[in-house]
C-alpha cells in the first residue's frame, strides 16, 4: 500500500522505499523507449530519460515529482537512480518487449 501516494501509508523499509521509487519511473523509461525509432531499451540513457522528464506532453500519467521524491528518498542522485533502473530493466527487456537492437533485431535470448 505505501508505494501509492494517495494510501496515506508510509514507507518505512528500504523494499517500500525502492517500490515507490521504480514505480513511476520504469512506466516512464518505456515511454521514453517507445517513442525511439528502434523502440530499443539498449538505446536509452539515464541523462536522455532526465531531459525528457521535462516534456509534459509524454506520458503525461506519469507523475514526475514521484520520480524525484523517490531517488530523494532512498538517497540516490536522479540520474544515477534512472541509470539503475534502466540496467535493470534491461535484463528484462526481452519480457517487456523492448529488447530490440535496431528495427526487427532482437537482442540475443529474445524470443522470435
Amino acid at each position: 500500500m505505501s508505494h501509492a501516494q494517495y494510501s496515506g501509508v508510509a514507507r518505512i523499509s528500504p523494499l517500500e522505499k525502492t517500490l515507490f521509487a521504480c514505480d513511476e519511473l520504469a512506466g516512464f523509461i518505456t515511454a521514453c523507449t517507445l517513442v525511439k525509432p528502434s523502440k530499443s531499451l539498449a538505446e536509452v540513457e539515464a541523462k536522455s530519460v532526465r531531459k525528457k522528464m521535462k516534456d509534459k506532453a509524454l506520458a503525461r500519467s506519469v507523475h514526475r515529482e514521484d520520480i524525484v521524491e523517490g531517488a530523494a528518498d532512498l538517497g540516490l542522485n536522479l540520474e544515477e537512480h534512472i541509470g539503475f533502473c534502466i540496467d535493470a530493466m534491461k535484463a528484462i527487456a526481452c519480457e517487456l518487449g523492448i529488447g530490440w537492437l535496431s528495427g526487427e533485431v532482437r537482442l540475443a535470448g529474445c524470443a522470435h
